[in-house]
């Protein structure tokens, strides 16, 4: 495997970031996950603006576009996948053992690795934690992961592949990393930006394309919604057949999820960098 880091292909074994660096100590760094397929990344122009967004969000410096669509062509050319996941990790870089930033500069990292094509179907639970949508760091994709990590492995203890927050208010919100869609009386919705959640890349493709409402509702929703999806770049548009236990319906999945399902792989097929 071979991985970009600071300025050039390296050998996996040979990809060393210093013990010191901000995104280790703090968790000071921000990343995209990209899908690739036969070498093509798929709606890069949009993960390299949000890798700004959330660069910008932290106090980053911006990165370098071009660097960064020239560290993905070279990593995905080094290792060709018929499916990949793709992640670009951009961190405060070398710095103080503790807040404080060093003034060594930014690491800027891109790996990848095999992935297989998610289920059409999957079960999720919820947790009793919440998002924080006032959070100085609300919306961003920074690398503080832990109540990710957290909340992920109780759905799968569970037997379920995510979980769900609400926010502080008793809003629905997300999932550890994916969005959230549901179907209430025919009509579809998802969470708005307002509720904490980070503005997906394939959420608002969703949004676009099938004709999905922003609505702020609350967690309870999920009771009562006809259907559930999650939505992100490796999952798509991914029905939910089973939350917290129970079944959300007789047929999954339904007849608005698998029309978004059918909108979303043909408009995406088409244009790779929508």
């Amino acid at each position: 495997m071979r991985i970009w880091l600071d300025g050039a292909l390296r050998d996996a074994d040979n990809a060393q970031v210093s013990v010191f660096d901000h995104g280790l100590t703090v968790g000071d760094g921000v990343f995209e996950t990209v899908k690739a397929e036969r070498g093509t990344a798929f709606a890069l122009t949009r993960h390299v603006d949000r890798l700004t967004r959330s660069a910008r969000g932290l106090g980053l410096p911006d990165p370098d576009p071009d660097e960064v669509r020239r560290a993905c062509a070279a990593v995905l050319e080094a290792n060709p996948l018929p499916l990949a996941r793709m992640r670009i990790t951009y961190t405060g870089g070398v710095s103080p053992l503790g807040s404080d930033r060093g003034d060594a500069g930014p690491t800027l990292v891109v790996a990848v690795a095999e992935e297989t094509r998610r289920a059409d179907t999957t079960a999720v639970i919820t947790v009793p934690w919440v998002r924080n949508e006032r959070s100085a760091v609300a919306g961003l994709k920074t690398t503080s992961y832990a109540e990710n990590v957290v909340a992920l492995a109780a759905a799968h203890r569970a037997g379920a592949s995510e979980a769900l927050f609400a926010n502080t208010v008793g809003r629905l919100c997300e999932g550890t990393g994916s969005n959230v869609f549901v179907v209430l009386d025919g009509v579809l919705y998802t969470p708005p930006l307002a509720s904490g959640c980070l503005a997906g890349i394939t959420r608002a493709l969703v949004v676009d394309w099938a004709g999905a409402k922003d609505a702020d509702l609350p967690f309870e929703a999920l009771e009562q919604a006809d259907e559930i999806f999650l939505t992100s770049t490796l999952r798509d548009v991914q029905a939910v057949h089973r939350i917290d236990g129970r079944p959300v319906a007789a047929a999954v999945p339904g007849p608005v999820t698998a029309e978004a399902m059918r909108i979303f792989e043909a408009r995406a097929g088409a244009d790779l960098d929508p």
